[in-house]
């Protein structure tokens, strides 16, 4: 899920633009030279809704996740200028996107790797993995070493109703202004049923992931088969790139 990457990153900032440009830190990181260029989602889609779950107690492991200073969604300009456009064509249907979790640290997915080997540590067992033993976590790929996260490039999502009344032309299931999209399972449950085309999942279900999947591709996106929430942007500005400068406010 994560590595130290081959740069130093001592007085390491990303680069982030907003308007004007905003910098973070004493310097900017570089890939071959060229500055990072890395935003806050918010800046270029303020219609989508943040619930930065690692920021926060309410996550598998139950408390802040190192690495989250703030619970802000950062991107690559790329992948943040392309889910604008997914928000943007959402909205005339009434719904929203919500992201759960945008770039990670490296920290972070360190984090986990640490969670996932303290086998003693089980007290969101019932909520996010209860019928998977903590000790096939990391056989089963629920926890890793390296992200896709980690790349700014890739987002956990879902879709949260505006409009309940345009929203019925595109989701199915119970549907009422500001509730989300019923997609079957709660965001991180570590489960065959979080599948994409999970057969278990009602019709109304397997509808509304197969919707999202759909919405996605067509603005160069890839789904992670065993989570319907997790998306890469195709054409991912750092493919082999792994950032750890800590998630901060704007």
């Amino acid at each position: 899920m994560s590595f130290q990457p081959r740069l130093v990153f001592v007085a390491f900032a990303l680069v982030f633009i907003a308007g004007c440009a905003q910098q973070m830190g004493a310097a900017a990181p570089s890939v071959s030279g060229a500055a990072v260029d890395l935003v806050p989602l918010s800046s270029l889609a303020p219609g989508v809704r943040q619930d930065m779950r690692y920021a926060t107690r309410h996550n598998f492991m139950g408390r802040p996740v190192e690495g989250y200073e703030a619970g802000v969604c950062w991107l690559s300009r790329a992948a943040a200028q392309s889910l604008a456009a997914v928000q943007k064509e959402l909205a005339a249907d009434g719904l929203a996107i919500k992201v759960y979790d945008c770039y990670r640290p490296q920290a972070a997915v360190n984090d986990f790797v640490r969670w996932g080997r303290d086998l003693a540590d089980q007290k969101n067992k019932d909520m996010y993995y209860p019928r998977v033993p903590k000790s096939e976590l990391f056989k089963r790929g629920y926890i890793a070493e390296k992200s896709g996260h980690s790349r700014a490039s890739t987002v956990d999502m879902t879709l949260v109703v505006v409009d309940a009344t345009r929203a019925a032309k595109r989701v199915r299931g119970p549907l009422a202004d500001g509730i989300d999209v019923d997609m079957g399972t709660p965001f991180d449950m570590f489960d065959e049923q979080s599948h994409t085309e999970d057969a278990s999942q009602s019709p109304d279900v397997q509808h509304n992931r197969l919707w999202l999947r759909a919405l996605m591709q067509s603005h160069g996106w890839k789904n992670l088969p065993e989570e319907w929430w997790h998306y890469t942007l195709v054409s991912e500005p750092y493919p082999d790139q792994y950032f750890n400068q800590p998630v901060r406010k704007n």
